[in-house]
């Protein structure tokens, strides 16, 4: 079973979600609040299990309305995704890939541990 983890930082709050093997599969943004960084990890929870992949990587793709994971290549040539919410804001973002199967299996752990994942502060 996946777990989020809080951390703290310089500067506020960030969690980490890991998957029961305790691989980050992914990581949210600086919260200013322990109590801001909770209601991310609720609209990780949320929107995980609701949101379709937007494949940016493909010619033409086809966009999709939010939530969704948004498949892309960063500057160095990987793979990563995006969580997105409703309201367009992202909640969370995965690591780099050399190949877009790990980024896609890595968008299904997420789905499959976000729901029922505990809460841990570090």
């Amino acid at each position: 079973m996946g777990k989020f983890v809080i951390n703290t930082t310089a500067n506020g709050f960030s969690f980490n979600l890991k998957a029961g093997n305790g691989e980050v599969i992914a990581t949210s943004q600086v919260y200013k609040t322990e109590e801001g960084c909770l209601k991310g990890i609720e609209s990780v929870r949320k929107n995980a299990v609701l949101a379709k992949v937007e494949d940016q990587t493909v010619e033409g793709f086809a966009t999709v309305t939010n939530p969704k994971f948004e498949v892309y290549t960063d500057k160095a040539g990987e793979l990563r995704f995006r969580l997105t919410a409703r309201n367009g804001e992202p909640i969370a973002a995965s690591e780099g890939y050399k190949a877009k199967a790990g980024c896609l299996n890595s968008i299904e752990s997420v789905r499959k541990n976000a729901p029922e994942a505990k809460v841990e502060k570090k």
